[in-house]
Formats: C-alpha cells, structure tokens, sequence
C-alpha cells in the first residue's frame, strides 16, 4: 500500500501528480513527496519493523513508490560501530561510526538514494537512466542500472580517482569524461536529458531520489535501540543528505516513535564550502569554485544546499569546515583508532567532529554519530604519499631482527 500521494513544492506548496519533474512551474523551487501521515500511523507501528528484511525497504511507508521495489532488494542497514577510542580522542562521550562504505553493492551511501530513484524510474516507465557524478554516485547508478537491465549515461570530470573511474567502467554504461567541474557537467546532463528524455536521477528524479537518505537517519535510530544521539555529523556535497537525516528524525518524531531530535552538523572541506558559510552567516548559498582533494563533495553549486543551511540551524546545530591536510589526518585517525578507512569525505567528517568538539558544539557529555559515506579504497590517492610502506627483505628471520 502507497502512501505517497504527489509532489509539493517546499516553498508555495503547490501541489503536482506523481510525474517525471522536479521544480515548482509556479516558483521554480524544489518539489518533495508529500505522504498521508495519518494512513501512515494507522498502517504501521515501531514494533512491526522488527519482523521486516533489514533493508532500506523496511521503511517502505516512508518512502515515494506506488508498488512493492522490483529490483536492488539488498540495500542499506550498514553497520552502526562504536568508537570508544576517538570518542576519548575527540573529546565526547560516546562515538558512533554509521559505516556506509560498506553498502552494498558500490560502498557509498549513494547506493540508498538510487535504489530509491531506480525503482521510481521503472515504474515511471523510464528505461534510460543517468547522473553527473563526482564519483560515488556514479559508481551506485551503473551498479544499479546494469542489475536492473536499465541503459545508464554517467557524466563524471574527467579527473575523478581511478577507483571511482574504474568503479564505475566496470558495469559497462555509456560513461561520459567531461573536461570541466561538476556544475558544468550538471548542467550538461540536465540539457541532455531534456533532449533524450532520460531519468536523471540527481535531476528530474531529485524527488525521489533524496528521500532515500532519510533511512540513514531511521537505521541509526533502531540500531541505537529506538533513541536518537545527541548529535549526528554529516558530509556535505548537494546538501540533501543533512536536510533529509533531519527529516527522517522529524518523521519518527511526528509519528511519536521518538521523543526528540538530534543536533545536525554539516561538514565540508574548506576548498568547497559554500553551505558552511550559508549556515554560519545565515544567508542565500553563493557559488564557489572547487579546489579541494574531497572531490566526492566538490559541488560549488548544491542544490540543496540553502536547505541544508537551514536544517542546521532548525536543529541547533552548526557547521564546520576542514582544509585537505585536516581530512587526510582525519582519514588516518579514523584508520588507526578504529579499523575503519574512509574516503575523502569522511575525513572530512572526522576532522571537522574534531574542530567541533574543540569549539565547544560537541560536549563531552554528548553522544555522536559521524556519517562516513564511502570507502577509502576508493580515494587512496588522498593518503597514498602520507602512508609509510616498508621496503621488501629476503625470506630469511635474521632480516626480521633489525625490524623489530
């Protein structure tokens, strides 16, 4: 049963069937799913979840599909990890890692957000489907596409990590190198999707798309025993995952499945930090012009971006920015404190938790959840000059005894 009932613009509240689009004709501004909440609380309670697969699915009131998903069955409840040892290191209470490189199938957070897209492309009757990426998202959408027997066209810089590169090649879609940074590509992809009339999944399929992101915020809740952290920090790039993890958390609340809501913190790196400074000087998003090696969150231009700002300040949260030295210290602390290796993006996470902390936004009575999006396998050329490897000896133990 759906209980997805159209879109409605975040701004005049227009409301707009179900459809192929994403901005308001009226005012131009975003438009969102719009639920029956009272179906929704009539239909299903806390309790219930427990008999359910542990998947994004588990949640399928709360997300936008008229039917039952067809495809990427397999997606989300990545592992919630605590980490006492940073938790002491950065100066709070207790500290959980909600693992995210580990999704499956392409180890980045993306995978939530385009099963969601996916599944609302084929039963919008879309066989072509596409994304400007960075990287992770490139990677999900080939994934996804290749098992869903979808044609894909991935646009990504052409200077993207080889992993990402590789990582999404391998799946076999018509992947397009563009010389230019993502806001030119974005731009790009959107003209050519209106011409070809493809399923974009960060475009015309934004609405359904970004509501994926919100079983971050319901997974951490059930895996912390239906309470929420006192904050939660998360990396920023188009700005849907902060605004959404404060959604989720409202949605459960609403539901009266929680008692309250955690602070949000955003975090970016400092080459790229356009809704930081929305969110610290409490005005519009201007554009920059990326110079970071996070480039899994270098989008000088996010969309989201004003309403992330303003999902932080509704929480009482703030946010931070962290230079490229930081987050490559951030991605070794996390590696040696915790056995966790993280992109780019989640050393930025951890460096920026860590200036937090030192401001005082983070208490040491606090407990917090550092969202790590991708997998450090996938960025290594961010940490590969500042890794020591040892140099190769004979197989003999007398070459062991100076080591030691």
């Amino acid at each position: 049963m759906t209980f997805v009932t159209g879109l409605q613009c975040r701004r005049c509240n227009a409301r707009y069937p179900i459809s192929l689009t994403h901005r308001c004709s009226a005012c131009g501004a975003p438009l969102e799913p719009h639920y029956d909440w009272d179906g929704i609380a009539a239909s299903v309670d806390r309790d219930s979840l427990h008999t359910r697969e542990r998947n994004i699915w588990r949640y399928t009131e709360f997300l936008p599909l008229e039917h039952a998903p067809t495809v990427s069955g397999d997606v989300g409840w990545t592992p919630l990890v605590e980490a006492p040892k940073l938790a002491k290191t950065i100066g709070v209470r207790k500290l959980w890692l909600k693992c995210d490189g580990y999704s499956y199938p392409s180890l980045s957070f993306k995978d939530r957000v385009v099963a969601v897209s996916i599944n609302k492309a084929i039963e919008l009757g879309i066989t072509t489907v596409g994304c400007p990426s960075t990287g992770n998202l490139a990677n999900a959408v080939a994934a996804h596409a290749s098992a869903a027997g979808l044609d894909s066209w991935i646009f990504v810089p052409d200077d993207i990590e080889v992993g990402k590169t590789i990582g999404t090649a391998v799946y076999n879609p018509h992947m397009v190198r563009v010389k230019g940074n993502y806001d030119q590509i974005n731009k790009l992809t959107a003209e050519a999707s209106e011409r070809f009339g493809w399923g974009i999944v960060n475009i015309n399929l934004r609405p359904y798309y970004a509501e994926g992101s919100k079983t971050m915020a319901f997974e951490m809740t059930e895996q912390l025993g239906w309470r929420v952290p006192d904050a939660v920090v998360s990396p920023m790039a188009g700005g849907s995952l902060a605004s959404k993890l404060k959604q989720g958390f409202d949605q459960f609340r609403r539901l009266g499945w929680i008692d309250n809501c955690p602070r949000i913190y955003g975090a970016q790196a400092t080459g790229c930090s356009p809704i930081v400074t929305a969110a610290l000087t409490e005005r519009e998003v201007i554009p920059v012009k990326p110079k970071t090696i996070a480039r899994s969150i270098a989008i000088g231009n996010p969309v989201d971006g004003n309403q992330a700002a303003e999902a932080i300040r509704a929480s009482g949260g703030t946010a931070a920015s962290v230079s490229d030295e930081e987050l490559v210290e951030g991605i070794k602390l996390l590696a040696t404190l915790t056995g966790v290796f993280t992109e780019t993006a989640g050393g930025v996470t951890v460096a920026a938790a860590a200036r937090l902390a030192e401001q005082g936004h983070l208490g040491r009575d606090d407990e917090v959840v550092l969202c790590l999006t991708g997998n450090g396998m996938k960025t290594i050329e961010a940490v590969e000059k500042e890794i020591l490897v040892s140099t190769a000896i004979e197989p003999y133990l007398s070459n062991i005894e100076p080591l030691i």
